[in-house]
């Protein structure tokens, strides 16, 4: 090749940034373009009394390597700090009761353990023992998770246990998400071991025989440190408030990258490839919002040991909360409660538009009944994150391939429609959509230089 191709990177979240700085690294002439005034995309901070905090992702998984890597290879290895507290709970009428030790996705692996099943009645825990003696699936057709849920543990366990901490990740609808697509591991569990809580048991003994380390990492000053090392590693090669109308705006670009959001995909793709817009437009998104509380000095005792709780669909206002202060101490926060909660998910939105004084007032309400803190915090903030979580529905593993093999030659999508929320998933991702787009400049290079 006479030149390494331009390549021209639209979106500057997580992913978008990471294609960017793999490309940079094999020679590529990059440049990322993000419409915002600012990077990072669904990694954000908020002010909240003079703390800030982060308004996403507060961490990202550790045993998933690619992040972790990443951050090494950025020079952040040494900030990674893993949480202060450990262990979640699970609300129910009768207040918190914490989730097993060993329960991986919530699901005990022992006999007792389901035996004594918080949050679940006897003629629940009854039934979730059923999965033991259940034969495995025989159809290999794609089912939701809620539907091998159901059918492994009976709807007690999955309404009230499980669903509220796996649905609560992508802030989905358990009987709407696929299995496959979103906790391929449940699956494998009743393939290999032709049950759930078996799987789990299994799960748990794998971990336990070698050193895994911390679950949860993140570099020491916030998850945003990642996309901040990112874009300063890539320097000018960044552009903020540089929004893309069409495509024919990087038509002199020999391959681009579209590391936006499906329906943002849709819109600029659509001239080119009207199929493709098609099935990005079908992946739909949820809206959540985030609440956050900073109580006076001296309540930071108050929250029990753990990282915080989950609740089951419809008996609280918030589908989660983390308590900040105890999962990732720091002195700013002196001996302050300081909790976030989460607020939203597919078919209970609505809530999301309700006023800041409305959810800062229902949240603080809740809290104090379960937990002993004062009804009204002493600073609070709302962040609203709308259309920000895709739903992988039925069908999204087969919706992808198709996608990207209806896309034009020399254009690529990435980020956390596809491949995977989190940020190891999108940080994986980018790295094997740069060498797709590598191969692609190397072939396209050859193409001339046969023809020439």
């Amino acid at each position: 090749m006479s030149r390494p191709g331009r390549v021209a990177v639209i979106g500057g979240g997580v992913a978008g940034l990471t294609t960017a700085y793999r490309l940079m690294n094999a020679g590529v002439d990059v440049t990322v373009r993000e419409a915002s005034g600012r990077l990072g995309g669904k990694l954000a901070q908020i002010q909240v009394g003079s703390l800030q905090l982060e308004a996403g992702a507060d961490a990202f998984v550790a045993r998933k390597p690619w992040a972790v890597d990443l951050c090494r290879q950025l020079g952040l290895g040494g900030e990674l700090i893993s949480p202060g507290e450990n262990g979640a709970y699970l609300w129910t009428d009768a207040g918190l009761v914490p989730f097993a030790k060993d329960a991986p996705f919530g699901i005990p692996g022992d006999v007792g353990d389901v035996l004594r099943w918080p949050g679940l009645s006897r003629a629940g825990r009854g039934r979730a023992l059923q999965d033991l003696l259940r034969g495995k699936r025989k159809n290999g057709e794609e089912e939701t998770l809620g539907a091998l849920l159901r059918r492994r543990l009976g709807d007690e366990a999955t309404e009230m246990a499980v669903a509220p901490l796996l649905a609560g990740l992508y802030a989905g609808d358990v009987d709407r998400l696929s299995a496959e697509a979103t906790f391929p591991e449940l699956v494998a569990w009743e393939a290999a071991q032709g049950s759930l809580i078996r799987g789990s048991q299994a799960a748990s003994r794998a971990a336990r025989r070698g050193d895994p380390g911390p679950m949860f990492v993140k570099p020491r000053g916030g998850v945003s440190r990642l996309t901040e090392a990112l874009a300063g590693s890539l320097g000018d090669r960044v552009m903020t408030d540089a929004s893309v109308g069409s495509m024919d705006e990087v038509a002199d670009a020999d391959a681009v990258v579209l590391a936006t959001p499906a329906f943002e995909a849709a819109r600029l793709i659509r001239p080119r490839a009207s199929d493709a817009a098609e099935l990005l437009d079908g992946i739909s998104y949820a809206s959540t919002a985030v609440v956050f509380a900073v109580y006076p000095e001296g309540t930071a005792d108050s929250l029990p040991p753990g990282t915080g709780f989950v609740v089951p669909r419809g008996e609280a206002p918030m589908t989660a909360c983390t308590w900040i202060s105890s999962k990732w101490p720091d002195p700013a926060f002196g001996a302050r409660a300081v909790v976030r909660s989460y607020v939203g998910a597919v078919g209970d939105e609505d809530v999301v538009e309700a006023g800041d004084d409305e959810l800062i007032q229902a949240c603080a309400r809740h809290l104090a009944a379960v937990v002993d803190l004062p009804e009204r915090p002493e600073h609070a903030a709302v962040f609203r994150w709308r259309r920000a979580m895709p739903q992988y529905e039925l069908g999204h593993l087969d919706r992808v391939r198709r996608i990207r093999k209806s896309l034009p030659a020399g254009i690529f999508v990435v980020g956390s429609a596809y491949d995977g929320v989190g940020i190891p998933d999108c940080v994986r991702a980018a790295g094997e959509t740069a060498e797709q787009v590598v191969s692609h400049l190397a072939g396209a290079a050859l193409d001339k230089e046969t023809a020439g």
